[in-house]
């Protein structure tokens, strides 16, 4: 199996002999969502999730990373530099150790899940821990990254944008050559709903699809700069992925909302955590809580009736739950107990008769 690249060769801007850097990224699933579909309580609405979580670095990051730093290795960098909230860490340090590129990482102190955090460290990449938040991570690496022989793989870099534009083909190849009616998607940094944008058009250019999605896009409340109209200073929200108060794409996402009719709107973190719980519990799917604002924003907005009847709906879920082992056990509703080992005991405490 190839990556995205390759499979989507003639939609990027590169030769024969350009140096593709790999690990097999895409092709990820679409899963139909039944119980979700029920829950919203809009007559014919189906709803299937792009569980971008089981990319190899276990995050949609991996689709952009493959271009940015392919396009780092050919245009000669010898290091690649990134600012994250973890998952943009994990995937350049998978990707940079693939090309033989130092990777560099800058991080807000105390504020990136032990999952993303571990992956960077055994990758090999050098960190380096501020005392600020994302916003003032970026900021530093924008001047880090003037260095000689240095490259962003930010999704200030284009070549990200360009990649996870990817993941719109392969939700159209997988409904048979179909857009859906709505596309639901957390809003963090902003890039991913902007490179899904870009991709259902490019798609539709080509005349692979006959319609366009409606883009609906879902900050953190408390990193709401979008929805808010302004840059939030310190943006809290469990939802680390999401926890960005000064997106570097907010043009790209709002003009993804009003090209498409769509909406940006926010969604609580009491509303994230409800629909983290039901992914897992009822269908089955462990992903990140930031994942899970799109599904949130699904709820919402189905209570809002802006969804609507025998429509197709589309979630990315943007990273695997176990990139957050913390919270998966902090809002987990099972209760495990230490028994001895006697069948009889266990089975009375289980309800079962023997």
């Amino acid at each position: 199996m190839s990556g995205v690249i390759e499979r989507y060769r003639s939609f990027f801007d590169i030769n024969a002999q350009f140096p593709i850097v790999t690990l097999n990224e895409g092709n990820t699933p679409l899963i139909q969502a039944p119980a979700i579909a029920s829950k919203t309580n809009v007559p014919g609405l189906q709803v299937f999730l792009k569980f971008e979580g089981l990319n190899p670095t276990g995050s949609f990051k991996d689709r952009g990373m493959t271009y940015a730093v392919s396009q780092a290795k050919a245009q000669g960098a010898t290091h690649i530099i990134c600012a994250s909230t973890g998952n943009t860490s994990a995937s350049a340090a998978a990707y940079g150790a693939r090309a033989q590129l130092k990777t560099l990482i800058i991080l807000p102190e105390g504020k990136v899940a032990l999952g993303k955090l571990s992956q960077a460290i055994l990758y090999g990449a050098d960190i380096v821990e501020i005392t600020g938040n994302f916003d003032q991570a970026l900021d530093v690496v924008r001047i880090l990254g003037k260095a000689q022989g240095v490259a962003i793989v930010n999704s200030i870099n284009p070549f990200r944008i360009e990649g996870q534009k990817t993941g719109a083909f392969e939700v159209c190849d997988q409904l048979g050559g179909k857009a859906p009616d709505y596309h639901f998607i957390p809003v963090g940094n902003a890039g991913n709903i902007t490179a899904y944008w870009l991709g259902y058009k490019a798609y539709h250019a080509a005349g692979r699809i006959q319609s366009l999605p409606k883009m609906f896009g879902y900050e953190a409340e408390g990193s709401a700069a979008i929805v808010k109209g302004h840059k939030i200073e310190n943006p809290e929200t469990l939802a680390t992925a999401i926890r960005i108060g000064n997106p570097a794409s907010w043009q790209g996402a709002e003009a993804a909302r009003d090209e498409s009719g769509g909406k940006i709107d926010c969604v609580t973190d009491d509303e994230i955590v409800a629909a983290y719980q039901f992914l897992a519990s009822k269908e089955g799917i462990f992903c990140e809580p930031a994942s899970a604002a799109s599904v949130a924003g699904l709820f919402k907005a189905c209570s809002q009736n802006l969804v609507a009847q025998n429509s197709v709906v589309t979630c990315v879920l943007t990273g695997n739950g176990l990139k957050d082992p913390d919270n998966a056990i902090r809002f987990g509703k099972s209760e495990k107990i230490t028994l001895p080992p006697d069948p009889q005991q266990i089975a009375t405490h289980l309800g079962l008769t023997l």
